[in-house]
Formats: structure tokens, sequence, C-alpha cells
């Protein structure tokens, strides 16, 4: 199942690179329809040749007719009719089409009646088989004879199922070329969404950065006066989660084992920030369990950052519970934390939660499950992601 979604994923995206309008030139479209009409031919004159036992001269000159009508009544619908049917609502196209079927069989019988005329003018004929005298008995009926009802019905069937395979080619070409236009546009959305995206993403660093990095600074400068043991490994969590959030993320996607290792220092950091008074629990998937996989970056920064914003407030109860798990391709993230009951839940995520919104979507479609819930006092966020 797998398989045949990557595959049908790939093939989407050489349909939607290739650029009809620029491949398929008036000299491309001459060798082409060149190509095919030629090969119609060859298949015919090989069924008069070898079916009817037929001479070349006569083989010839019979597919010479029929290429000639066929040739004409194809480009009558697919180059006059046809885009004329395009632009009407379905049911005055459907009376246009009842209608033109019969004045297109017509014409071929028109063309058909000619070329025996022509034929038996200049004496030919065929003399044995099947088709003996068939050139002479078509010259000579009368034109409305030619074109009777009975014929029309009858050459009707005989033009379809000649034209079918022609019909069904440029059928197919026109849906494939319209295909590729609407995967064209919708991919240059989807590419203009992420774009969009990813500048929201660099402001909200730009905006992020300076703040949590103005913090870090305060709780450092209050390590430093009380000489604490711990300021050491504070400041080596703020420069890995800088050059995290600076460098690094940058990237498409990025291995699992750093993203964790980065929450693990930003936590770690915060929960220096608000000492050992706040009940601050996280766990986290150890590095076997997330070793090969990978992740877009900073999608879970935003919900952290905002838990310990608007977090551990509550002077009674103040708590922030994470929990990351990650269990064969599936990324569990699990966000509790307190609020004050008068917070509204409006204040909860701002841009960061729509943009994690708008990249779930893009990056992880139909692949995530994303749930924020406000109880009584209490903020979850539910994250599931199939990496």
């Amino acid at each position: 199942m797998e398989n045949s979604s990557f595959l049908s994923s790939k093939l989407s995206e050489k349909i939607a690179d290739l650029d009809f309008e620029k491949e398929i030139t008036w000299k491309n479209r001459i060798i082409l329809h060149t190509f095919m009409w030629l090969s119609f031919a060859i298949l015919l004159f090989l069924s008069y040749r070898l079916a009817y036992a037929l001479t070349t001269f006569n083989s010839v000159i019979l597919t010479l007719r029929m290429a000639v009508s066929n040739m004409t009544i194809f480009y009558l619908f697919f180059y006059v009719i046809a885009p004329k049917l395009f632009n009407q609502k379905l049911g005055i196209a459907m009376i246009i089409l009842s209608l033109t079927l019969p004045l297109l069989t017509n014409i071929w019988l028109w063309i058909t009646f000619g070329f025996s005329v022509l034929y038996h003018y200049l004496g030919y004929e065929i003399g044995f088989g099947e088709l003996k005298g068939a050139i002479t008995a078509s010259a000579q009926q009368t034109f409305w004879g030619a074109v009777s009802v009975s014929r029309i019905i009858s050459q009707t069937i005989i033009i379809i199922s000649l034209l079918s395979p022609f019909f069904f080619v440029k059928i197919l070409f026109e849906i494939s070329k319209l295909y590729s236009k609407s995967l064209k546009i919708s991919k240059q959305n989807s590419q203009l969404q992420i774009q969009n995206i990813n500048i929201e993403k660099d402001f909200l660093k730009s905006q992020l950065n300076p703040h949590f990095l103005f913090n870090t600074l305060n709780n450092l400068y209050s390590l430093s006066l009380k000489k604490d043991d711990k300021m050491p490994d504070m400041i080596l969590n703020l420069s890995y989660t800088m050059s995290y959030t600076l460098y690094e993320s940058n990237a498409e996607r990025l291995p699992l084992t750093k993203e964790i290792e980065f929450i693990k220092n930003y936590v770690e950091l915060e929960k220096m920030r608000h000492g050992e008074e706040k009940s601050i629990s996280i766990i986290l998937p150890n590095e076997n369990e997330t070793k090969g996989k990978t992740i877009a970056p900073l999608l879970t920064f935003s919900l952290i950052e905002n838990a310990f914003k608007y977090g551990l407030k509550n002077k009674e109860n103040a708590f922030l519970n994470l929990k990351i798990e990650v269990k064969d391709h599936k990324f569990s993230f699990n966000l509790e934390n307190d609020f004050l009951p008068k917070t509204e839940l409006k204040n909860f995520g701002g841009i960061g939660l729509e943009n994690l919104k708008k990249r779930l979507q893009l990056i992880y479609p139909e692949k995530h499950f994303l749930l924020v819930t406000k109880n009584k006092n209490t903020f979850n966020v539910q994250l599931d992601i199939e990496l």
C-alpha cells in the first residue's frame, strides 16, 4: 500500500513537472500527428493487402480514401466542435453534440462517395476477391442513396470503431494536460504556502530568541551572583539551544535525536529559571527509539514555549508535564500545564499555533492529529505524527 502511494506520488510529481506548452510545440505536434496517421495508414494497408488479398495499388487507393475521411472527421471534431462544447453548459453541449454527430457522419460519407466517383472516373477498380466491383458500385449509386439513413447509422458504427483509438489517445492527452496544469497550480500554491510559513517561522524565531535569551541571561546573572554550580551547565545548554534554533533548524527535516536533544536542553533551561519549587516533569524517548528517524524542526517549540509562558502560574497547583513517545514510526507528544482561570484560550498559541497547524497540513497531510483542549484550569496538547 505504501509502495503504491509512493509510486502514485512520484508519478504525480513527474506529470506536474511536465511542461506541455513548452514540450508540445507545433513542430512536435506535426511529428506526433504524422506518426499517428502513418501508423493508422500502415495498419489499414496491411489489412487490405493481407485480409482481402488486394494488389498493392488497390490497397493504397482504399487506404488513402479511408485515411482522408477519418482525418477530416477527427480534426473537425477536436479542433472545431470540441472547443465550442467546453464553453457551453452541459445541456447545451449535449444538444450540439447530438446534432453534429450525424453531420460528421454525412461528411464522412460524402468524402468516401467523392473518392469512389473519382476512382471510377479514372478507371480504377477491384477486379477480384470480396471487394470485387466495390468502387463501381459505390460510384454509381445516387447521392441520396450514399447518405441514406440506414447508411448513416451503419457508417456511424464503423466510424466510431475506426476512430475510437484516436479519440481515446486525444482525450487521454487532453486529460493529462489538464491534470498537469492542475497539479502545477497546486504545487505552486503549496510552495507559496510553505514560503509564507517559513517567513512566519523566521519571524517567530526572531521574536522568540531575543525573548528567550533575555530571560536566560537574567537567570545567568542571578546564578553568577550566587556563584551557583549550575551556571556552566546552563551556559552550555543555552549555547546548544541557540545554535539549533539559529542554524540547524533551517533544514526541511532533521534527525529526531537532535530535535529531542533540543527540547531537553530548552526544558532544562526553563527548569533552572523557574526553580525547584515548580513541578516540571519531562519524559523523553531514548536514542535507540529515535535513531534513524527524522522530523520537521521546531514543530513543538511554540507549544512548549507557550506552556512555560502561560503555565506554572497557579500558586496552589503549578505544574507542567511533558511526555514524548516514539513507537515504530509514530511520534506522540503530550503536554499538560496549569493556567489561571482568567486566562483565555485565544491567548494560548497565537501565531505560533496557527503556524504549527499550517506546517502540519503541508508537511504531514493526513498523517497527523492535533488536539488542544482547555479544562477547568488545565491546558492539554496532544500531537501525533506519522514520521
